[in-house]
């Protein structure tokens, strides 16, 4: 998100706590607005980028530079670096299966860095700025991410408004601790379909090992079938209570499978920082593109959260100081 991979490298692990803002009704317009010209910057670049075909950072800046602020009033000259950024960033990865220009989301999150936002601890706000000057807004969170906040050193930020309420998730850097060498070896962990997670000591993830409401893989399957069945029965209907049904329900199974990668993870970690091991995970990379499955069985293979277990894994493993490696899917099962 906020920090380079050099930084990383240099000085720590990148992490991620979310802020809960309380701005007055003015605050709330003067960063909606924020949003909305930040938005508009980002897709007259990504525009121009796409016309010319320069997606490197510098050369882009010198392109599009003087033509967003002319086209964009109120944009100031750090926003303007941002917005440019983030159009580099949004083409890195995805450039060479466009068929048009990326188009921002006109209320999509949006970055501020150092020269955007400033601190003040000891008042518990942030000073945010907007098209019409700077607001302090007060913000709350859990007590550990406020000590965060409060000790780590702060990269960027993300500004958002989910359903009328602003957040900011802020990125920290934390010391990096020695990896310990795997003296009992390493925890293999068989991430599949029909189980999530399955470690070499027998541990079928979820399962009596995870304390929660969700009782098992099993429990997982009949949860995701039961939300499909009524996202296509409310969306066939298409009536405007359906719609906001559907509005209410969004998201709901993404964050059930978040939070249910978080335990997983937690639990392999856990495991593996107790008994002196290693993490040792299969390199599912691509594995969509070499499956062959009946498109009856493809919602289900695309529905595989096994990136995200992975990604969890391997922070939470960078944090413990464990060992993690991934190893070829051959025989591993």
């Amino acid at each position: 998100m906020a920090i380079s991979r050099s930084a990383t490298k240099r000085h720590g692990l990148p992490t991620v706590v979310q802020l809960r803002l309380t701005p007055t009704l003015a605050q709330a317009e003067a960063l909606a607005a924020a949003v909305l010209l930040c938005n508009q910057a980002a897709t007259v670049v990504s525009r121009l980028a796409w016309q010319h075909r320069t997606f490197a950072v510098v050369e882009l800046h010198r392109l599009a530079y003087y033509e967003v602020r002319g086209q964009v009033a109120g944009l100031g000259a750090q926003a303007a670096v941002r917005a440019i950024a983030r159009v580099s960033g949004a083409y890195a990865n995805r450039r060479a299966t466009k068929k048009r220009a990326h188009i921002f989301r006109p209320h999509g999150a949006i970055p501020y860095d150092a020269r955007l936002m400033s601190w003040n601890r000891d008042a518990r706000t942030v000073s945010l700025w907007t098209p019409t000057g700077r607001v302090a807004v007060p913000y709350a969170g859990r007590p550990e991410d406020l000590k965060a906040v409060d000790v780590l050193p702060v990269g960027e930020a993300d500004l958002i408004c989910r359903r009328g309420v602003w957040l900011l998730q802020v990125s920290l850097t934390m010391p990096k601790p020695r990896t310990r060498e795997p003296v009992g070896g390493f925890v293999g962990v068989d991430q599949g379909v029909a189980n999530l997670a399955v470690t070499c000591d027998g541990a079928v993830l979820p399962g009596p090992a995870l304390a929660g409401p969700i009782g098992g893989n099993g429990h997982v399957r009949a949860l995701r079938e039961r939300r499909h069945r009524q996202r296509r029965r409310l969306q066939k209907k298409g009536t405007s209570a359906a719609r906001r049904v559907l509005r209410r329900l969004a998201g709901r199974e993404h964050r059930i499978m978040t939070d249910l990668n978080h335990q997983i993870s937690k639990y392999v970690v856990r495991e593996a920082e107790r008994t002196g091991r290693g993490i040792a995970l299969e390199d599912l990379q691509g594995i969509r593109g070499r499956v062959r499955a009946h498109r009856l069985q493809r919602r289900t293979l695309h529905n595989w959260a096994f990136a995200q277990q992975t990604t969890f894994t391997r922070y939470k493993a960078a944090r413990a100081g464990v060992a993690f490696i991934l190893v070829d899917t051959a025989y591993t099962s």
